[in-house]
């Protein structure tokens, strides 16, 4: 489910040319996920990284996550939560 959502996330992500080339791209459902890079799939790579990046440290930390395409994650993680305390 972790790797559908990031894939779902993906597919809401805006890029544009900065002024200096390089690419940027953030995907607005998911406050403070941005990425840069030289070439566009640069940027698109590094953006996957930084999603699963905040993911981790919000499962950490008990923020929840938006439900992006339907797939929500924070039902996932109060399962294997509940079912780790059991």
């Amino acid at each position: 489910m972790f790797t559908e959502y990031v894939q779902a996330a993906m597919k809401h992500a805006h890029y544009e040319i900065m002024e200096n080339g390089r690419y940027y791209g953030h995907i607005p459902a998911l406050q403070g996920v941005w990425a840069d890079g030289d070439t566009l799939e640069e940027c698109r790579e590094t953006l996957r990284e930084v999603i699963e990046g905040w993911l981790i440290v919000g499962f950490r930390h008990g923020d929840p996550v938006p439900v992006i395409d339907g797939i929500d994650l924070n039902e996932q993680v109060e399962t294997e939560a509940a079912s780790v305390k059991a």
